[in-house]
């Protein structure tokens, strides 16, 4: 094992930590604004992660590009999309979730 086959390796663990712990937020956070900026936070760490991982094992810097676009595209996406949701869900009346 190389010592890039262990970064890669670490790298590709700690994104598929964050995503758990995207998931876990999801299925634990109380309201709909919460589940959203974990899972956003989350998953888009988890992919920057694993884009890194597979960058590191990339054969050269065009394709290692290519993931940081796809990352940025992804990142652009997940913001977007998760504005929609919340101001749909503000639209409905759901109210923030207070202690």
């Amino acid at each position: 094992m190389t010592p890039a086959d262990g970064l890669t390796a670490l790298l590709l663990l700690a994104g598929g930590v964050f995503f758990f712990a995207g998931t876990v937020g999801l299925l634990r956070f109380p309201d709909v604004y919460t589940r959203l900026h974990a899972l956003t936070k989350a998953d888009n760490v988890g992919l920057g992660l694993m884009v890194a991982g597979l960058a590191v094992q990339a054969e050269s810097w065009t394709v290692a590009g290519k993931l940081v676009l796809i990352w940025l595209l992804v990142l652009l996406a997940g913001a977007s999309v998760a504005h929609l949701v919340a101001a749909a869900a503000r639209r409905r009346g759901m109210a923030p979730w207070r202690r």
